[in-house]
């Protein structure tokens, strides 16, 4: 598949010098044996676990597959293939008893009860940000989409206090899977590897001590596009380089862009890197053929959600003596 991805990166490069910093950091600083990480069947785990197996060797990197019952079924069936044709261990963790446990379920269905009273538990729902910089310049505003037995689709606005109740609930998955990842990397006296990039990490799409959590993060300077570029030279699969990105972690399938970003990936990463060296809204808008006030909405929202999502990248705070 021929993607027209910005030429932001020299792949080879690149990878080299990622594969060498990953060997020096899981050896000689972490003092560890190897590498955890957690393959969802999406492009940036796939593209960390091949540059991992360059860097370490198959034989000291271990893949786990961290499934639950909203779990799209293609993510288990693309993240087995591609452990095996890296050559390196697989296993499966299905979390869904843990959460169920920790009422993760139950706690969300709660709020998507109250915004829809006759939901029953099991029907496919998704959350979705109204709002998109190219069109308009609404705030944001999410809302809860909910498919009947027969297909039909009812939207209606989340409210602040449904939309908190089903996140944090929600937000179990991710720190449930890192849990699992560190249980793995103890045993082995391996390190576990972050699958996070720039996108998420600078705009907040991110759990925090879930998958904002790691030992290394070897590909959070990228942002999606040069990752794509990685994966192409890579070779990783066209299965999972032509899948959409998605959120898996509701009923209803949903994709990053509709859940959070907004903006295609190949747009919003051209106007992100060439706003940072200092190119005016004006000149970008000429160059990607769009109007002025989408590329400068566009800017806009990135500081903006850079700027409310800080806390999230905070280390803990510390009382200086």
């Amino acid at each position: 598949m021929n993607h027209d991805w910005s030429a932001a990166t020299d792949p080879e490069s690149d990878i080299e010098r990622i594969c060498g910093w990953i060997r020096n950091s899981v050896q000689n600083k972490l003092k560890k044996r190897g590498g955890v990480l957690g393959l969802s069947g999406g492009i940036d785990s796939a593209v960390v676990a091949a540059l991992s197996v360059r860097a370490l060797g198959a034989g000291r990197v271990v893949a786990l597959a961290l499934p639950e019952k909203d779990s799209s079924p293609e993510s288990l069936t693309l993240a087995r293939a591609l452990a095996a044709k890296l050559g390196i261990e697989f296993l499966v963790e299905d979390i869904t008893a843990g959460l169920e446990g920790m009422g993760s379920y139950r706690r969300r269905d709660e709020a998507v009860q109250r915004l829809f009273p006759e939901y029953q538990p099991g029907l496919p729902f998704k959350i979705t940000l109204q709002s998109s910089p190219l069109a308009d310049d609404r705030l944001h505003v999410f809302a809860l989409t909910l498919q009947d037995r027969q297909g039909q689709e009812q939207t209606r606005r989340l409210g602040p206090s449904e939309y908190a109740q089903i996140v944090a609930a929600s937000n179990m998955k991710q720190r449930l899977r890192m849990t699992m990842l560190y249980y793995h990397a103890e045993l082995r006296n391996y390190a576990v590897l972050g699958t996070g990039n720039k996108n998420e990490n600078k705009l907040g799409f991110f759990v925090k001590n879930g998958d904002g959590s790691a030992d290394l993060m070897p590909i959070l300077h990228l942002l999606k596009t040069q990752i794509y570029q990685l994966a192409e030279k890579l070779e990783i699969p066209d299965a999972i380089i032509q899948r959409k990105p998605t959120t898996d972690t509701y009923p209803a399938e949903v994709t990053q862009e509709e859940f959070f970003f907004r903006v295609p990936f190949g747009i919003m990463d051209e106007i992100w890197r060439e706003s940072e060296k200092g190119r005016g809204a004006g000149e970008l808008a000429q160059q990607l053929q769009l109007e002025e006030r989408q590329v400068q909405r566009v800017i806009d929202d990135i500081q903006q959600k850079q700027k409310a999502t800080e806390f999230l990248r905070t280390p803990p705070l510390q009382l200086e003596s």
